[in-house]
């Protein structure tokens, strides 16, 4: 599937590790994403490889699960399994603000190009599309809105704030 990564197409260097029959790569620098059951069994010995390490989590995942994993992790996967479906944005949230995760942050599954801008201020910073025919509609939404009106916890000025800037600027 295609990947957008802070509003552009990029490359996915992960290799999806689903079912847990399936051995990692020989290559241990190849970058591997695994469901966070498959981390809390077998977390040792993927620490044992070299190359990056993901996990991914289900809406029932609790993040609390990876806190002391997270400088280990370069990316996390949070799934959506229905467009309607809002818990990966409390998931994000609680990585992002309260526990601090500054790698990747993977949107994935069920999601629309409309919530792209929510997702992003609730700390996602890549997406993962389901049609690589609506790639440009989703860089291009992207683009779309600069100014919000609500603080989030990415530290983005919020409308307020920049017409405070402006009149602050035009009374010097």
């Amino acid at each position: 599937m295609p990947l957008l990564k802070q509003g552009q197409p990029a490359e996915d260097p992960f290799v999806a590790l689903d079912d847990p029959e399936t051995p990692p790569p020989n290559d241990p620098e190849t970058a591997i994403l695994v469901p966070l059951a498959r981390w809390t069994a077998e977390r040792d010995s993927l620490l044992g490889r070299s190359g990056p390490l993901g996990v991914r989590m289900e809406p029932a995942d609790d993040p609390e699960d990876l806190a002391g994993d997270l400088d280990r992790l370069s990316l996390i996967a949070v799934a959506f399994p229905k467009f309607n479906d809002g818990r990966g944005y409390s998931t994000a949230r609680i990585l992002r603000e309260r526990l601090g995760f500054t790698g990747e942050l993977r949107a994935v599954g069920e999601i629309l190009r409309d919530q792209l801008l929510f997702l992003d201020r609730s700390g996602f910073d890549a997406f993962e599309i389901d049609r690589p025919d609506a790639v440009d509609a989703w860089v291009k939404a992207h683009a779309e809105i600069t100014v919000f009106y609500q603080p989030t916890g990415d530290d983005r000025p919020v409308a307020f704030h920049e017409r405070l800037r402006r009149r602050k600027a035009a009374a010097e």
